[in-house]
This record gives structure tokens, sequence and C-alpha cells, in this order.
């Protein structure tokens, strides 16, 4: 037995472990359940068929179910799968730790946002499986919150990171792929942007009431644990 090959393995079992730890905790959920769903189709455990997103089937069958593993399927294990991991992992990973450091009810109020629209919307599209759109829509918002990183697509061009979503969006009508979902989660992100970043900067010149629309429920900082309770003052004691 190859001692040195054994502890070679075993060290590149404990990188993958710490680089698996070392993800954020919202995103190391997400990417284990669509690892996990997909894992499960692929040993016939379940079948799509009982995943997709089906509004007749959700709210007159009661297969509420579908509402999250529509969003988890990402088809077969393949290089599409492997494609759509490495966008997962790399831009919800970069929002979380980035973007919303130290605000993980508000990284979980974006995405309960993206999980609604695009359900709306998917029920009037036919779309079936939606974790690409919502995939699409994290890498929309990230490439405007990082509007001066450079990017380079296969090495032939550079391009600025908001235009990111658009060079995908091109990639994947020369694949010959329906860009129906990529323009769901362009659109979704789009709206997301403007309520979480751009409509309070409008709100606090012109004054205002309502200065934020998507600020998490205390419920959601509770769960997140960032809630903070309110510091009751003190009473101050009267001397007679």
């Amino acid at each position: 037995m190859d001692l040195g090959a054994a502890a070679a393995g075993g060290g590149m079992g404990v990188d993958l472990m710490s680089w698996y730890m070392d993800i954020p905790v919202i995103s190391r959920v997400y990417l284990t359940g669509a690892f996990l769903t997909t894992a499960a189709c692929a040993v016939d455990i379940v079948t799509p068929f009982s995943l997709y997103f089906n509004w007749d089937l959700i709210f007159t069958e009661g297969q509420v179910w579908r509402l999250i593993t529509s969003y988890l399927f990402f088809g077969v294990f393949s290089i599409d799968f492997l494609f759509h991991m490495y966008f997962l992992v790399r831009y919800c990973r970069l929002l979380e730790e980035v973007d919303f450091r130290g605000r993980t009810a508000n990284f979980v109020m974006m995405l309960l946002f993206g999980i609604g629209c695009m359900t709306m919307v998917a029920s009037y599209t036919g779309v079936r499986f939606l974790g690409s759109a919502l995939t699409f829509m994290m890498l929309y918002v990230w490439g405007r919150r990082n509007d001066d990183v450079k990017m380079s697509f296969l090495g032939f061009f550079t391009f600025h990171a908001p235009y990111l979503p658009y060079v995908m969006l091109t990639f994947s009508v020369l694949m010959g792929n329906s860009v129906t979902i990529d323009l769901i989660g362009i659109a979704v992100g789009h709206c997301y942007y403007f309520l979480e970043y751009v409509y309070p900067k409008l709100a606090e010149i012109r004054e205002w009431r309502i200065r934020r629309l998507l600020e998490p429920p205390a419920v959601l900082h509770w769960l997140c644990g960032s809630y903070d309770e309110p510091q009751q003052q003190p009473q101050q004691q009267h001397v007679h």
C-alpha cells in the first residue's frame, strides 16, 4: 500500500471538506440541496416529474414541496450541471461573503423575493425549473454591485461585471438554448436591485415616509441570529 498516496488522498479529502465548510451557511445549504436533489434523481430515488413547478399540482393537489424543489434541480449530472454549480457557488458565495456580510437576513430576504417573483412569473410562462433563473438573478445583482470589476469570457474579450448576465444570455442563444429562464432572472434581479439599492436613496432625497421596502421582518432576523432586542431605558428612581 502506498502510504504517500493514501496521505495525499486524505489531504485532498480534508481540503475538499475545508472548502465546503468555508462556504457561507446559506450558500452551503443551497449547494447541498441542489447536489442532493440531482443525486437522488440520478439513482432513481425521486423523479424530476415530482419536482417541477406546476401551479395546479401545488395549489390544488397540495404538492407544496414543488415550490422548493423546482429551484433545486439543475438537470442530470453533466457538464451543464457542473457549469450551473460553478456559477451558483461562485456568485451566491460572493454576495453572501461581501455584499451581505453580517446581513444574513437581508440575503435570505433577497432569495425569498426572487423565489416569490419567479414563482408568479412561472405560472404564466410555463417554466418548469427555476434554479437557473435564481442563479441569473444573483449574477445580475453581483454585477451591478461590482461595476468596476473587469472580466474575460473564454479569453476572447473583456467586459465589466454588469454586462456578465448579457454575455451569458448571448452565449445561451448561440448554444441554441431558450432564453426565457435567463430573462426572468435578469428582470427579477433588476427589480430587486432597484428596490434594495436605488429606491432607499431616492426616498431619502425626496423625503418619502417609507425609506425601505425590502427590510427583513423581525422573525427573519431572529431566525438568522441577527435580531437585536430594543434596549429598555432604565427607570429612574425618585427619591422622596
